[in-house]
């Protein structure tokens, strides 16, 4: 069966952490439709300048965050000591857990920066879990050819026996940054009982034999199904989508800014433990 097409919705521009413009392709208005996820940013500067202010020291806690780096770099750091700097075709996964602090920091490198940043909800039982975080470098990245030129680059879960750096496997979470060359029409088999989005950030899709098209800075909303296919329409640019997919938690969800739990009280005890400074193990 196919996966049908339940509606289309365009990124709003807005800016995040200490002024970064980006696109907010989901997140707190669009909860609990894309459950698992929690919001998607999409960033594209021509200056990296422009984001030179960053994400400075915030908390997080009841989530984990994908960072995908396709232009530029960003340097990460946290309170459980880890640090490092992501650039093109990278990714840094943090798992916020209990509690982590952290900053994100665009470096001054030539040249512009695009990349995601993928908010994923824990479910209940792990929200408390110890932190961590992990740097993947490109060379984890699994990349797959397909006929007529389509191309995936596998960010997390699995394809065809192929295994992505990111590994979620009680949600059955799957990321990937696929390429479809212009006028090609590209079938994708998928997991059937999980939430189905895909993000065009190049080009002009249809999907199925809906009538909609679904235009770059647009994201597509999919049910269940066995399968999924989209075709690039824009006759001088090919197709370029992040498609991700994951088993809904089906839980509630209690959202104040950086920390994201399942009871308004869970929520309240994590703003009073940052008063009183004992939100992370030795605080900050």
């Amino acid at each position: 069966m196919r996966k049908k097409l339940l509606k289309a919705i365009s990124a709003k521009s807005t800016t995040d952490g200490a002024g970064v413009p980006l696109n907010r392709v989901f997140g707190y208005y669009e909860i609990p439709e894309f459950d698992p996820f929690l919001m998607l940013d999409y960033f594209r500067l021509e200056d990296a300048a422009a984001a030179r202010m960053g994400f400075p020291w915030h908390p997080h806690r009841g989530i984990e965050t994908i960072t995908y780096m396709l232009e530029g770099q960003v340097r990460h750091e946290d309170s459980i000591g880890n640090s490092g700097t992501i650039g093109k075709d990278q990714i840094q996964w943090m798992t916020a857990g209990r509690g982590i602090f952290h900053q994100e920091m665009p470096q001054a490198v030539p040249g512009g920066m695009e990349g995601f940043q993928l908010w994923l909800n824990l479910p209940a039982k792990d929200k408390m879990c110890e932190p961590r975080y992990e740097d993947i470098d490109s060379s984890r990245m699994v990349h797959v050819e397909e006929e007529e030129g389509v191309r995936i680059a596998l960010v997390g879960g699995s394809y065809k026996g192929f295994e992505g750096p990111v590994q979620k496997g009680e949600l059955e979470v799957g990321l990937m940054d696929i390429t479809v060359p212009k006028g090609v029409s590209f079938k994708i088999r998928l997991p059937e009982e999980v939430n189905t989005f895909v993000f065009v950030f190049r080009g002009l899709a249809k999907f199925d034999d809906s009538q909609t098209l679904v235009r770059r800075k647009q994201v597509a909303l999919f049910g269940e199904g066995e399968y999924l296919e989209m075709q690039a329409v824009d006759p001088e640019e090919d197709l370029r989508v992040l498609l991700g997919y994951g088993k809904m938690l089906r839980e509630p969800i209690a959202w104040g800014g950086p920390i994201v739990m399942n009871t308004k009280e869970e929520l309240n005890r994590a703003f009073e433990e940052l008063d009183k400074g004992t939100f992370v193990r030795g605080g900050h």
